[in-house]
């Protein structure tokens, strides 16, 4: 939660250099390999992106847990754009054979 200053004002942001960016979620899922991957595709696009792990005790609750993959906001539109891209091409899509 946003802490206010005393005139009731939001703070100032970080100085330039810090991480103090809004993360948005763009993927869960149940598989980190599949996350790492995700991450991998837009770090090669020029997009910073983090992992967080969901751990939950499975006992307790099942089916509960995951992994996230999130970008700053600013970058949320083409990290989306490029995660739909990239399940919307088919592996054949990537060859080009000349097999006959």
């Amino acid at each position: 939660m946003a802490q206010h200053a005393e005139d009731g004002s939001l703070p100032k942001p970080a100085a330039e250099g810090t991480i103090n960016d809004e993360l948005v979620e763009v993927f869960d899922g149940q598989d980190e390999s599949e996350a790492m991957v995700i991450k991998g595709l837009l770090q090669s696009a020029g997009i910073d992106a983090l992992i967080s792990s969901l751990d939950a005790q499975q006992d307790l609750y099942p089916g509960v847990g995951g992994v996230t993959v999130r970008v700053r906001a600013e970058d949320a539109e083409d990290a989306a754009r490029i995660i739909e891209e990239s399940r919307n091409t088919s592996p054949d899509d990537e060859q080009t054979t000349g097999a006959a």
